[in-house]
């Protein structure tokens, strides 16, 4: 297995969560690798994305403020903190490998990132 996300599970409104992906060094370390969700009957939304050194992140105005994409290449693992979560954050969460030049406009998109971990369920309950 190559990408393995996991920490998903139920938390209240409010609570917090910190998802990771491990990832394999050989084929992950030099790429940015991205978080999105996937809720049931909506399509597929993009929820950060970090560089390959860890320098650069970027997550969407609908996340800003809540969530933290970053990763440690000596534990070959990103992260994702999600705070102050909401009803409307319940998804699965997948992560992925990015295309390898730094491009927050293809970075945003789903079908730029060629390898997808399982997805991870997170529950928000009101």
């Amino acid at each position: 297995v190559q990408l393995q996300a996991s920490g998903g599970g139920l938390v209240q409104a409010g609570g917090s969560l910190k998802l990771s992906c491990a990832f394999s060094p050989r084929t992950f370390s030099s790429y940015p690798m991205g978080w999105f969700r996937e809720a049931p009957g909506k399509e597929r939304e993009f929820v950060g994305a970090i560089s390959w050194s860890g320098g650069r992140a970027y997550v969407p105005d609908s996340v800003k403020g809540r969530f933290t994409i970053s990763r440690d290449n000596a534990k070959n693992t990103v992260y994702l903190q999600m705070n102050s979560l909401k009803p409307e954050d319940t998804a699965v969460y997948y992560c992925a490998r990015g295309p390898q030049v730094w491009n927050v406009l293809r970075l945003v998109r789903p079908g730029t990132y060629d390898y997808w971990g399982q997805g991870t369920l997170v529950t928000v309950s009101s």
